[in-house]
């Protein structure tokens, strides 16, 4: 099925449609004499409508006094349906002369949380006792799973109980920095990507050339402004590569932040009358890998599972010992890791190129994107600075 038609058969929008306040950022091709750049924008029933000059950036929007108002007051200016807007992001090539979707996200801090379920905790420990080899890692799954499998899923970090399971596994041998992370007191908190860094719905994800053991990690990410309110959600795709992370924990950089390794979208969905940060707690996230080796992978992600509330990993990664004044974004860690063989026989999942990722949650939307290698995707060039002067050039700075 062409990329054109898929959108179709994954509905980008939210179940209950645009009933939400739903926020992106769009390209915007030049036009009569005036240069193109990244445009916030509101997805409503009647169309998608350019807000950018009530507010620049999303980082800008997310710092106001009242995001959700903001949005409803201002009428913009009609760039079209989401539906051609869609099919232009999604067209191969992508159609230029017309607006498509980008990330909706800019000069935020893109941050993750890592080992915050049970079974990604377990993971991450296969990953390292095989030293990042995907052949071993069965037999090491098998073996973890019985000895603290159960026990780490049943104790809340950072209390006495964790505490007595962290000595008990010591004395076993079995002591690990990621049971460090996932039972003891501080959670992990990462950079993901650096601002402007991350891609949006409907265009390539990227993995190295020289991983062989990968896979997407399907997210709920919170959108957090610099007092460190939630205001927000989205999805995202913390495309991962466990053989990099597996043979050392120190590679975890490599292994996260790489070319169009941070994917965010479609929407960030504003906390308002129709959702909130229950609704986030509750959140189920749904994955489908499509190969184009007619490989199906499934899987599910169910945020009520997660060992830290959404709102005590935000104080873990901002607060008196640390700001972010154009705020931030949150991966808050999954729950599914692929374990399904991709071949017959074979040691596990890993992607290929090709592969269609659709990640799913009913409140929040569909992200798609397509897997390629970073070193084939088009390298990264629109950053910070960028922005800043595509503003100015624009006369949209100053405003706020």
């Amino acid at each position: 099925m062409p990329d054109a038609d898929l959108w179709r058969q994954y509905p980008i929008l939210p179940n209950d449609g645009v009933a939400g306040t739903l926020i992106g950022r769009v390209w915007r091709p030049a036009a009569a004499g005036q240069p193109g750049g990244p445009s916030l924008v509101a997805i409503r029933a009647d169309g998608v409508f350019d807000i950018t000059r009530a507010a620049p950036t999303s980082s800008v929007l997310l710092n106001a006094a009242d995001p959700v108002a903001l949005v409803r007051g201002t009428p913009g200016e009609r760039l079209g349906t989401l539906e051609e807007i869609v099919a232009h992001t999604v067209a191969n090539p992508p159609d230029e002369s017309k607006p498509r979707l980008l990330a909706p996200v800019d000069l935020q801090a893109v941050k993750a949380a890592g080992v915050t379920f049970a079974v990604s905790l377990l993971e991450r420990l296969i990953e390292e006792q095989a030293k990042g080899d995907p052949a071993r890692a069965e037999s090491v799954r098998q073996e973890l799973s019985a000895a603290v499998g159960a026990d780490i899923a049943r104790v809340k970090p950072g209390s006495p109980q964790a505490e007595q399971l962290k000595q008990a596994l010591v004395k076993k041998g079995l002591w690990s920095p990621y049971l460090e992370v996932g039972i003891g007191p501080h959670a992990e908190i990462f950079t993901k990507a650096p601002p402007m860094a991350s891609v949006g719905y409907g265009v390539e994800i990227g993995i190295r050339v020289d991983s062989d053991w990968n896979n997407p990690e399907p997210e709920v990410v919170l959108a957090v402004n610099a007092r460190g309110d939630i205001v927000g959600a989205t999805l995202g795709n913390d495309v991962n590569l466990r053989d990099m992370e597996g043979r050392s924990a120190l590679l975890l950089g490599k292994a996260k932040d790489n070319n169009a390794s941070s994917a965010i979208g479609p929407f960030i969905r504003l906390f308002d009358e129709t959702f909130s940060l229950d609704d986030v707690r509750k959140a189920e996230v749904s994955l489908e890998v499509l190969g184009l080796d007619q490989f199906h992978l499934r899987g599910k992600s169910d945020l009520s599972q997660i060992s830290r509330d959404p709102a005590e990993l935000v104080r873990q990664a901002m607060g008196q010992h640390h700001q972010y004044p154009d705020g931030m974004v949150l991966y808050t860690g999954t729950l599914f890791a692929p374990t399904q063989p991709r071949t017959a026989g074979g040691a596990g999942f890993t992607h290929a190129i090709g592969d269609l990722v659709v990640i799913r949650s009913p409140r929040l939307g569909t992200l798609m994107n397509r897997v390629n290698r970073c070193d084939a995707i088009a390298p990264w060039t629109f950053g910070a600075g960028a922005l800043m002067q595509n503003l100015a050039a624009r006369s949209l700075l100053g405003r706020q």
